[in-house]
C-alpha cells in the first residue's frame, strides 16, 4: 500500500493548517476505506464508522510523522475503529433475544449464485479477526506482509487468519449449495 507523492504532499500541508489540502487528502482515501470498513462491518455500519476515523485523521494528522506511510496509518485507525464497532455490537447482541429461528426460514435462503455470493460478502460467518486480513489482502490487493504490518501482528498470524477466513467461507459455500 503505497501513499502516492501528492497525498504526501497534502499531509505536509494540512500539517500546516491547509484546509485544502486536507480535503484533498481526505477525498483521495475516502472510496478505498469506506470499502474496507464496509468489508469488515458491513455496508449498514460502514458510513458511520468511516466518519470516525476521517474525524480522527483530522485530529491527529499532526502526529503522522512520515508522510510516506499515510495510508499504512489510515488503515490501521480503521482497523481499530472497526474492532471497537465490532465488540460494541456483540455486546449489545447478547443482551438481544434470540432471533436465530427467523435467521433460519426459507426466505433468507439464496436461491440464486449471485445472491449467494452478495450473502457471504457480509462475511457474518468470519471472527473479526480473520474479515480483516480478508478484506486488506482480497478487497484492498496488499500483500500479506502489508496486512501484517498495517495490524501490527506477525505474518505466521496474518495467514493462519487467513487460512481460517477461507476455510469458514469454503464451509459455508458448501452448506449453502446443499441446502438449495
Amino acid at each position: 500500500m503505497t501513499t502516492s507523492r501528492q497525498e504526501a504532499q497534502w499531509v505536509l500541508r494540512a500539517q500546516c493548517d491547509d484546509r485544502d489540502a486536507l480535503e484533498n487528502l481526505l477525498r483521495s482515501i475516502h472510496h478505498s476505506l469506506r470499502r474496507y470498513i464496509s468489508g469488515v462491518v458491513g455496508p449498514t455500519h460502514a458510513d458511520d464508522i468511516l466518519q470516525d476515523v476521517l474525524v480522527i485523521v483530522c485530529r491527529k494528522i499532526k502526529s503522522l510523522h512520515t508522510p510516506e506511510l499515510l495510508r499504512p496509518w489510515v488503515y490501521r485507525i480503521a482497523s481499530r475503529e472497526a474492532f471497537r464497532h465490532l465488540k460494541k455490537e456483540t455486546r449489545w447482541r447478547e443482551r438481544q433475544p434470540d432471533e436465530s429461528v427467523l435467521s433460519d426460514s426459507p426466505a433468507q435462503i439464496a436461491s440464486s449464485p449471485s445472491e449467494m455470493i452478495e450473502q457471504l460478502k457480509s462475511l457474518e460467518y468470519l471472527s473479526p479477526a480473520s474479515r480483516v486480513v480478508l478484506a486488506l489482502h482480497f478487497q484492498e490487493e496488499l500483500p500479506l506482509a502489508e496486512v501484517a504490518a498495517i495490524l501490527k501482528i506477525p505474518l505466521g498470524t496474518v495467514k493462519s487468519r487467513l487460512a481460517y477466513g477461507l476455510n469458514t467461507i469454503r464451509k459455508q459455500l458448501l452448506q449453502k449449495g446443499n441446502n438449495l
